[in-house]
């Protein structure tokens, strides 16, 4: 689990490495706050998105479902500067659909840690392909990068946008059209 003191003493050192003086008014409590803040913001890293995906409804239906906008914040493996955006989501069902808000829930089993939103985009794929068991996955993350807009190159408003495609979306073209048209 997380190991809030060892949080609390490296935001300690940190502040003091930039020059801060941790005792004065200010800053007094932040070592804490950013301990409880990253407990929070890292706890995806003890989930199993399998958990959110267990429980399933049968349907006659097989036509694609999609749940787009799904918004989620989550901290660069980098940088440790946060990247933000939308994740869409399609999926073929194979006789089973799960509830809409265990998707979202999905979503954030993986960016409740810290990531690559490449990885991100897959790892999501991955999970419903393997706890659904659908014909085919499609996932789209459109983000935007802290570490692109406030330092570095400095380009606010650049958006990274990543696709993976699972069984049946991976080898039909139309799928993946249909899909695209649909979370515009």
């Amino acid at each position: 689990m997380i190991d809030k003191k060892k949080i609390t003493a490296g935001v300690k050192l940190l502040l003091e490495g930039i020059g801060e003086d941790v005792y004065r008014e200010g800053l007094l409590e932040t070592p804490e706050r950013v301990s409880r803040m990253y407990e929070e913001l890292f706890s995806g890293m003890y989930e199993d998105a399998s958990a959110h995906l267990s429980k399933r409804f049968h349907v006659k239906n097989n036509e694609m479902v999609i749940e787009k906008d799904i918004v989620f914040y989550s901290m660069c493996e980098h940088h440790m500067l946060p990247f933000y955006g939308k994740v869409h989501i399609g999926y073929i069902p194979n006789g089973e659909v799960v509830g809409l808000s265990k998707l979202a829930r999905t979503v954030e089993v993986f960016a409740r840690r810290l990531q690559l939103q490449e990885q991100m985009t897959a790892q999501i794929a991955d999970a419903l392909m393997d706890n659904l068991l659908p014909k085919g996955v499609i996932v789209m993350i459109d983000a935007e990068h802290m570490c692109m807009t406030m330092r570095g190159i400095k380009k606010p408003g650049s958006k990274t946008v990543t696709v993976v495609t699972r069984g049946e979306f991976s080898q039909d073209e139309t799928l993946q059209n249909r899909f695209f048209q649909m979370v515009k």
